[in-house]
């Protein structure tokens, strides 16, 4: 097997294992919090969400500097440095005893992290530019698969046995991506710790095509709070959509679910379209499928409606991340590749952060269908930006 398929295959495995970490903790972090001592609703609701998001946030503050230190002393390391890493934080959380001890290890998590980002570096540098866009396409399922899995996985385990078990499992699962790393992922990388770190001024420069580069970094951020602005509502949505309430929670994960399912599906066969007609093609068609896929969202009059809308969303937005990645690659020096992939990391958490937020303010302010316009309207808007930059930079993008 060619270095580049096997580190993929490996990359692969981690991606989803930081994945199913990452996801597996919500359906029992409220359980968890109310184990340590806080009973309340409105403290577990509000300890819940100081939990969860802190690592998002430290996740986007730091992804950054570790896409500087890959660039630095190379991504392995930081494949080794993650993993093990989380793999420590994630299992000690199966033996605190209060709230704020859980808290600081979930922004220790978020301060640690950086798998995928050095990931879609690694990938990015080693892939051959005709596999590019079907190599990014496949570490993107990675991702979304282990979001399917991992709150499957994580109630399960917390049924079976107990809920601190799920952090050491989520542990042992990143140790063996750490193992699996280690022994198998090859990189050609020289070291260069006495060489100068640009700040962020002379990693700017050094790129052809800036504005470019600001058009893809706020697409991530619009695609991420596009995806997240559902989530707080989606349950709340479908309990209006039908009368079968004693399904509600079922109902809720399939539509959840579906979207997963088509990106999983679609990702690999729509990098290979990019690496075919271009990925700026793909990505302004995927932009403006989702930003009209959303509208018939907000009037759908039974779940089945909406479950199949987000399937064909699903489809639609499975081409952007891996259409994005791949112009960054092609735009961007490798010398700074991981700076750059590191700062459109963080514009990823930041939209993941931000949907989430103006999902539920939206729907509380306005009603729940308003989400769903307000979002198509942005993607549009910003599909509109897209062809303008790509119009003007279509050499640079073809």
């Amino acid at each position: 097997m060619e270095i580049w398929k096997r580190n993929l295959l490996v990359c692969w495995f981690g991606v989803f294992a930081t994945s199913s970490g990452l996801s597996q903790l919500t359906p029992i972090l409220p359980l968890y919090i109310d184990q340590l001592g806080v009973h309340t609703l409105a403290e577990i609701e509000q300890w819940s969400g100081i939990t969860y998001g802190i690592t998002f946030v430290c996740m986007a503050l730091f992804s950054p500097v570790w896409g500087q230190a890959a660039d630095k002393y190379g991504r392995k390391p930081m494949l080794l440095r993650a993993s093990f890493g989380m793999a420590i934080i994630i299992a000690s959380m199966g033996f605190v005893q209060n709230v704020y001890q859980l808290a600081g290890l979930r922004l220790l998590q978020g301060t640690i992290s950086g798998f995928y980002s050095a990931s879609i570096t690694l990938v990015a540098t080693q892939a051959p530019g005709t596999r590019l866009g079907w190599a990014l396409g496949t570490l993107s399922t990675a991702s979304v698969a282990g979001m399917l899995i991992g709150p499957l996985l994580g109630g399960f385990l917390a049924e079976a046995v107990g809920i601190r078990s799920v952090f050491l499992a989520i542990g042992l699962l990143l140790l063996i991506a750490f193992t699996l790393s280690l022994l198998f992922v090859k990189e050609d990388f020289t070291p260069a710790a006495d060489r100068k770190t640009p700040c962020f001024n002379e990693v700017w420069c050094q790129l052809p095509n800036p504005k470019m580069i600001v058009a893809l970094f706020v697409t991530t951020l619009v695609l991420q709070l596009a995806l997240m602005s559902i989530q707080p509502i989606i349950t709340i949505y479908i309990s209006e959509l039908t009368q079968d309430t004693a399904q509600i929670a079922l109902i809720s994960g399939m539509v959840f679910a579906a979207t997963g399912l088509s990106s999983v599906l679609a990702a690999p066969v729509l990098g290979r379209v990019a690496d075919k007609i271009g990925p700026s093609k793909v990505m302004l068609a995927a932009l403006i499928a989702a930003g009209l896929l959303f509208i018939p969202q907000a009037f759908v009059s039974n779940p089945w409606e909406l479950m199949g809308l987000r399937f064909l969303l699903g489809m639609a937005t499975a081409g952007l991340l891996p259409s994005i990645n791949s112009l960054i690659k092609q735009i961007t020096p490798d010398e700074v590749s991981g700076r750059v992939f590191g700062y459109n990391q963080s514009a990823q958490f930041i939209g993941s952060f931000s949907g989430s937020v103006m999902g539920g303010g939206v729907a509380a302010s306005l009603g729940i269908h308003y989400v769903f316009l307000l979002t198509s309207v942005l993607l549009l808007i910003n599909a509109v930006w897209v062809y303008k930059m790509v119009h003007i930079n279509k050499t640079v993008c073809n």
